[in-house]
């Protein structure tokens, strides 16, 4: 991913960057993410018209899994590396 593409992540949604399977993908991870949230039935189907099940179930593990890694270094106050420039000041 270039770094351009990677600091318009958060307007992945109407960014030209971004193709329908990444919007797709990005869309479904912040419904599995924030807490309020539901993965709803439409956003399934645009995910099953891009992507086959096996994929889904690889991408919905992969999204868990970071939700977890997110909360254990959260409780252990484990700090970021400073790798990725999101959320990095300017």
């Amino acid at each position: 991913m270039s770094d351009e593409k990677l600091l318009d992540v958060e307007r992945y949604a109407e960014s030209p960057l971004f193709e329908e399977r990444e919007r797709v993908a990005l869309a479904y991870a912040e419904a599995m993410t924030i807490t309020s949230e539901e993965v709803s039935d439409e956003l399934f189907d645009r995910l099953k018209d891009e992507y086959s099940d096996e994929e889904i179930i690889e991408l919905t593990c992969t999204i868990a899994f970071e939700n977890f890694l997110s909360k254990f270094h959260r409780a252990l106050r484990v700090e970021s590396q400073g790798f990725c420039p999101i959320g990095q000041p300017r």
